[in-house]
């Protein structure tokens, strides 16, 4: 059944309630302190060489995927709050790690990105277990989407507070990972105080009525080329608008902010206006938007200097609308599709998914560019496209 309108209050309940609402938010904001800023602490503040930093980065992320089986199995016990809670101290550790590792030495700073890095991989999987534990049909589907705009809001409050701060170099830097670990812990506090716990459910006999836990294989590849929108505004345009169309970096900033800004105030409608469709339609139909936006992209740099940026930039917008009708309904099709005995698991499987794709479309992208804009956006339209056909079919 579809949802006909939108109850702020409702959607604060069916997403763990106002001290979770709250928890989220500093969390949140803690990141966006931090996070975006990563590596400027690598370089400024530790002395290490960018491709150091970059590679330790990198590793923290992908070592961090590697507890998401043990994640899914403590969710399937039916811990929810205590392992949100767990994902955010494990990241106040790495805060810690971070404020204590002395200059010119990479391993203390390799260590710090692991810990942020298993934070980080296993928060969304344990958040969308709360959802789907106090809510429901597609009032789980908009509570989904609302902790989504409500985590991109803050994420953009915590950047533009760090910019302001910047300006205070290598100490203000340290500075905002300490306010940073400090925001992680109360956040932590706040998740655990909720005491949510789920009563495991007990898997079905082999062969029985609901069968065994769906693998997903189409659904998990088909996200990993998906997920390469999210890195579209941070990564592909940035680096098009100065290396192919030589435009100011003003353009590149702009589609950034446009980008948070529609996702923090069209999450949750378009979640809502969709739900009269299938959660798969609505999947396969994100693929052909981001599809469409690509071939946009590919468009607007043939116009080269001159039209080529304010082009891009227009096109940007239809790919932050595929990015949320893709974010809308990719979780929530997972939660919508996993037997109860088994949400944690395929959870897990499907944040593996996502980190992945995360992972390596930097890589991909910046290879892929140098060969021009075709190579580029005509090989990530294929992609998706592709990922859409094979959703839309399975």
């Amino acid at each position: 059944m579809a949802l006909t309108s939108i109850r702020p209050h409702a959607l604060v309940q069916a997403s763990g309630g106002p001290r979770y609402a709250v928890a989220l938010a500093v969390d949140a904001l803690g990141t966006g302190l931090l996070r975006p800023f990563l590596l400027l602490y690598g370089v400024t503040v530790l002395r290490l060489s960018p491709p150091a930093t970059g590679v330790a980065m990198t590793a923290g992320i992908v070592a961090g995927l590697a507890c998401m089986p043990g994640v899914g199995r403590w969710l399937d016990r039916g811990a929810r709050s205590t392992v949100v809670a767990t994902a955010m101290l494990v990241r106040v550790v790495g805060v810690a790690l971070l404020l204590a590792a002395p200059p010119g030495h990479v391993g203390p700073f390799a260590a710090a990105a692991l810990f942020l890095g298993i934070g980080n991989q296993a928060w969304p999987a344990a958040h969308a277990a709360v959802v789907a534990t106090v809510a429901h049909g597609r009032e789980r589907d908009a509570a989904l989407a609302a902790g989504r705009a409500l985590r991109n809001a803050a994420l953009g409050v915590g950047a533009l507070i760090a910019t302001a701060c910047l300006a205070g170099g290598a100490v203000a830097l340290q500075w905002l990972a300490a306010v940073t670990g400090l925001a992680y812990l109360a956040a932590a506090a706040l998740a655990w105080s909720v005491h949510l716990r789920a009563q495991p459910s007990a898997p079905p006999a082999e062969g029985g009525p609901q069968g065994p836990a769906p693998r997903m294989p189409a659904l998990l590849a088909a996200n990993v080329i998906y997920v390469f929108c999210l890195n579209v505004p941070e990564i592909a345009l940035p680096l098009v608008l100065e290396t192919q169309l030589h435009a100011s970096q003003v353009w590149a900033g702009a589609v950034f902010v446009a980008n948070t800004v529609l996702v923090v105030t069209l999450q949750v409608p378009l979640t809502v206006m969709l739900s009269r469709f299938s959660r798969r339609t609505v999947l396969a139909l994100a693929g052909v938007v981001l599809t469409a936006s690509y071939l946009g992209f590919l468009a607007a740099t043939s116009l080269g200097h001159g039209w080529g940026a304010p082009a891009v930039a227009a096109v940007s917008v239809l790919c932050t609308i595929g990015e949320i009708v893709y974010a809308g309904s990719a979780t929530a099709l997972v939660t919508a599709l996993a037997p109860p005995h088994a949400l944690g698991r395929s959870l897990a499987r499907f944040q593996l998914s996502t980190g992945f794709g995360l992972a390596v479309s930097p890589a991909v992208i910046t290879a892929l560019a140098p060969f021009g804009a075709a190579a580029l956006w005509g090989t990530l339209a294929a992609a998706t496209l592709a990922s859409a056909t094979a959703v839309h079919r399975t």
